[in-house]
């Protein structure tokens, strides 16, 4: 499942493979994925402009494109959200995969993207696409990006802890929040909240101002050795989220609720 350090994998194969190159054409005819627009309205926005910035907030990401024609004016945002299982390939003039390859199984032929959602074709014959098995990605237009909370990769302790000032909601569903802080995932809260040795379930407002910024250095440190070592499956809680395992720190059986709507894994020895 995508969260933060994916999304940032894949704004990263954009920047270093999609830039400045010239859009010939546009595949927006899932109507699911594209939704709400028209099938044919995010092409007619992008062809003959091409992709200058990507930019990333959280588990979101879109890319700034160039003007058109004599207009200097900047072009529309093309927002594209990965989903569950989204994953961002840069093809060649000949389909083979340039970037983003290692989503395809051993074995499994170059150019075989069955699974493609949206795609961009550039005027040197390439091709960025959005493969997507589940169909829960997003791309459209101007995403409302104004909405999310700080970057959980470059949040302050001063926004960590005004963010947590108060409230009666559960500390993960708290950090879930996108709106509140944004990039946080299941597994990076998970993470986080096992770091910092704070129970999941603990209302926002009850935390001490020692917990809260024990908290904070949780989630940079989560993000960081995410981010660091390729992505959420490799954070070191993930072996110990499952029946009958035992905490790695001290030996507890660890704990299994549902916190925030989310399955959420704890040490009830050391996360009071």
């Amino acid at each position: 499942m995508p969260e933060l350090p994916e999304v940032e994998s894949a704004r990263s194969v954009i920047e270093r493979n999609a830039l400045r190159r010239k859009i010939v054409d546009v595949d927006d005819s899932d109507t699911y994925v594209c939704r709400p627009h028209r099938p044919g309205e995010i092409r007619e926005a992008l062809l003959g402009r091409s992709l200058t910035v990507a930019h990333r907030r959280g588990k979101s990401m879109w890319c700034e494109t160039s003007g058109f024609g004599r207009s200097r004016a900047p072009g529309p945002r093309l927002g594209i959200h990965l989903g569950m299982s989204g994953k961002i390939v840069i093809a060649d003039h000949r389909g083979g995969e340039v970037d983003g390859g290692d989503y395809w199984e051993r074995g499994r032929a170059p150019g075989d993207y069955r699974f493609s959602r949206f795609s961009l074709k550039f005027a040197d014959g390439g091709t960025l696409l959005l493969i997507d098995p589940r169909r829960l990605g997003r791309v459209r237009l101007d995403p409302p990006v104004e909405r999310l909370g700080p970057d959980a990769a470059d949040v302050t302790a001063a926004q960590f802890r005004s963010l947590l000032a108060r409230g009666t909601a559960p500390i993960k569903a708290r950090l879930l929040d996108q709106e509140a802080i944004a990039g946080i995932g299941n597994l990076l809260a998970d993470q986080a909240l096992w770091l910092a040795k704070v129970n999941p379930a603990r209302p926002v407002g009850e935390l001490s101002r020692v917990e809260v910024d024990r908290l904070f250095r949780g989630v940079r440190r989560a993000v960081g050795s995410a981010i660091g070592s390729g992505g959420v499956h490799t954070l070191s809680i993930i072996a110990f989220r499952k029946v009958d395992a035992h905490c790695p720190r001290c030996g507890a059986l660890m704990k299994r609720a549902t916190v925030g709507g989310r399955t959420t894994y704890w040490c009830p020895r050391e996360q009071i």
